[in-house]
């Protein structure tokens, strides 16, 4: 079967060579392009993800997004964007985006985002499941286990998605915000109190084996970070 191919919508050289670098080691097929309407050329021709830059010259990112969902193209569309307003996030989901990243970002969070989004479209079928390892600790997202010298912790579901969440980015601070958001997703109800609740669990868990506990780290006023043993 043929690799998952991405096209990546960026005008800056250096945001988009650095993208297809580390898409391509995830063995992705890249399709780089630097402005909207080649976007609307190779969305239109097939491929099974779009990350997609909203400053594109010529036609910018809202307007690719717009004219291909129109026509029914239903790829999944990462948005990328320099701009921090909620209103522009906004426009983006109702123009069908399906995920949204603000610059700068970490190349490694935009694959496992994309990774995802082809796992959860049902695209992603050619993609192995991941393991993440540091050191005693074994994340398996296929079997939804996570493994202390090969024995399972039995950590329940959303104990599981935070710490997958956080090891998919280790070293890298994430907001109780954006926790809420990729764990609990964005029609969730609660408050931010719900993240140190899960968070100080997933601590109790780990804590039984020994110093695995410091794995997650408080940033203080803005969230949490999983640090490498």
């Amino acid at each position: 079967m043929p690799f998952p191919s991405i096209l990546v919508a960026e005008d800056e050289s250096a945001i988009r060579d650095l993208l297809a670098h580390h898409l391509e080691r995830e063995a992705f097929h890249v399709i780089p392009v630097s402005d909207g309407l080649a976007a609307i050329r190779v969305g239109r021709s097939g491929v099974d993800a779009l990350i997609l830059d909203v400053g594109l010259p010529g036609v910018d990112g809202f307007e690719v997004a717009r004219v291909l969902r129109r026509e029914r193209h239903e790829m999944p569309i990462l948005m990328l964007t320099a701009r921090t307003d909620e209103v522009d996030r906004v426009v983006g989901f109702e123009l069908g985006a399906d995920d949204y990243v603000c610059k700068p970002f970490s190349p490694r969070e935009v694959v496992a985002r994309v990774k995802a989004l082809l796992r959860r479209t049902g695209r992603g079928q050619t993609l192995a499941p991941s393991v993440l390892r540091f050191g005693r600790l074994e994340i398996d997202e296929s079997a939804r286990e996570a493994r202390v010298d090969g024995e399972d912790l039995k950590l329940k579901p959303r104990e599981f998605a935070l710490l997958l969440e956080l090891a998919g980015n280790p070293g890298i601070a994430l907001t109780r915000e954006r926790l809420l958001q990729r764990v609990w997703g964005f029609d969730f109800e609660g408050d931010e109190r719900t993240v140190d609740v899960h968070v100080r669990r997933l601590r109790a868990r780990l804590a039984e084996r020994a110093e695995l506990r410091k794995l997650v780290q408080t940033v203080h006023g803005f969230g949490y970070k999983f640090q490498r043993g």
